[in-house]
């Protein structure tokens, strides 16, 4: 298990300087004594920072309104059972500090698209020299090669997995967080719960989980269940889980942009004090203004321009490697460029399946995929093509279509988690 140094004390200008930053950010969506309570709740709610050391591509960004210029947010789930009680197992057997889920969000510079990247845990990454969490003075910790992503947070922390993912995407990543299980729980009380559809009905032993076919609103610890769940999806991977938490997480953002919840003052307050809560932030991203700036550049973006993409990989002896394909995944993030998804890709380790509900897409009388593209281009905005073809259009030069090995879906698919039973593990 990895040791952690002591973080130092904040001093008391520091202090007052959070609590007027959140006075200012609440008061401007709140106003009158609900704003100065929410604000001192608020800057109670603060835990210890980490810092990136990159927080200087930050200087000037501006503190209140939505988020100027593009945006890029490391997300990691980690499987410690630090402080999470006896629910996931003993505490003192099982100490593990895995980063089983690690996901980059980015918003694009004019806030047109945002683009959400699943890394699988069992891929094999480099890691650059990082400084050593138990010594951030001393010696930094040497480079690694060939080592499965979920154990850079461990050998690292939090910064180590930023660094490893800067260098594996060539961008640089100023925010970051890391939440626990409990944590996940926490957020999605939060939000109001989310509903997912599920296809077939998902069997879990090992997270506890059982959900017949059908609509479920899924929040606390059912929704972490959901979430955590692998053996009770698709083929029971990795891969498959990554697929199922997409299905939560267009669900996520179509709720919170369809029910108004980014424009809500009380909603973005009840998630950004679950986020201060139960979150290890990085000091660039505990200021709850900063949070409120983040979530406003999301604010009007297109759901068809939301896309959910699972990092390219090949398998490997003991795990999976970066296909050829993902190359093309990180030149569209460094060029900030947005991506559609090939109509014809290879959805068989996708762990979900259409939504049973939805109107069945129309086909001319020659060839099925035409009907698919002029979905896909109806969902995306652009002109469809005319009806005595079945070409797929050319994408406009400012779009990256991905090759048909990446997988994905967008904001606006509606997409059903397909499940397995017991008899089918």
């Amino acid at each position: 298990m990895a040791r952690h140094g002591r973080l130092g004390r904040h001093s008391i200008w520091r202090t007052l300087a959070k609590v007027t930053a959140s006075f200012v950010a609440v008061a401007l969506v709140s106003g009158g004594a609900v704003a100065a309570y929410a604000a001192w709740d608020l800057a109670n709610t603060l835990k210890p920072t980490v810092s990136l050391g990159n927080a200087d591509v930050l200087e000037g960004v501006p503190d209140v309104g939505a988020m100027e210029g593009g945006v890029n947010v490391l997300l990691i789930g980690s499987d410690s059972r630090e402080g999470q009680g006896d629910a996931f197992g003993d505490p003192d057997e099982e100490t593990a500090v895995l980063n089983d889920v690690t996901m980059l969000l980015h918003i694009s510079q004019d806030h047109s698209h945002v683009e959400v990247i699943s890394f699988p845990r069992d891929m094999f990454v480099d890691v650059p020299q990082c400084v050593d969490p138990a010594d951030p003075a001393g010696e930094p910790l040497y480079e690694q090669y060939g080592v499965k992503m979920n154990s850079v947070l461990s050998y690292g922390g939090m910064p180590c997995v930023v660094k490893t993912v800067e260098q594996l995407t060539g961008v640089t990543i100023p925010f970051a967080g890391t939440v626990q299980f409990m944590g996940v729980a926490a957020m999605s009380e939060a939000v109001g719960g989310v509903s997912v559809c599920v296809a077939e009905p998902i069997e879990d032993e090992h997270t506890n989980l059982y959900l017949t076919a059908g609509e479920h609103d899924l929040k606390g610890l059912e929704a972490l269940q959901f979430l955590r769940t692998r053996h009770g999806v698709g083929d029971g991977s990795d891969l498959g889980r990554i697929s199922n938490q997409q299905v939560f997480m267009s669900a996520l953002a179509r709720k919170l942009q369809d029910g108004g919840t980014l424009g809500d003052p009380v909603a973005l307050y009840s998630i950004a004090k679950a986020a201060l809560a139960n979150m290890e932030l990085s000091d660039t991203m505990a200021d709850p203004t900063t949070m409120v700036s983040i979530a406003k550049a999301m604010k009007d973006v297109d759901l068809s321009k939301i896309a959910f993409i699972q990092y390219p990989t090949g398998y490997s002896d003991g795990g999976v490697v970066p296909s050829d394909s993902a190359e093309i995944v990180n030149l569209a993030l460094q060029q900030d460029t947005p991506v559609t998804f090939d109509p014809t890709a290879d959805d068989a380790t996708f762990a979900s399946s259409g939504d049973p509900s939805a109107p069945p897409a129309e086909e001319t009388a020659t060839d099925g995929e035409a009907g698919t593209a002029a979905l896909a281009t109806e969902e995306s905005g652009e002109k469809a093509p005319a009806e005595d073809t079945a070409e797929v259009p050319t994408p406009t030069p400012s779009t990256e279509p991905l090759p048909s090995d990446v997988t994905g879906q967008t904001a606006a698919e509606t997409r059903c988690s397909a499940g397995r039973t017991l008899e089918d593990q």
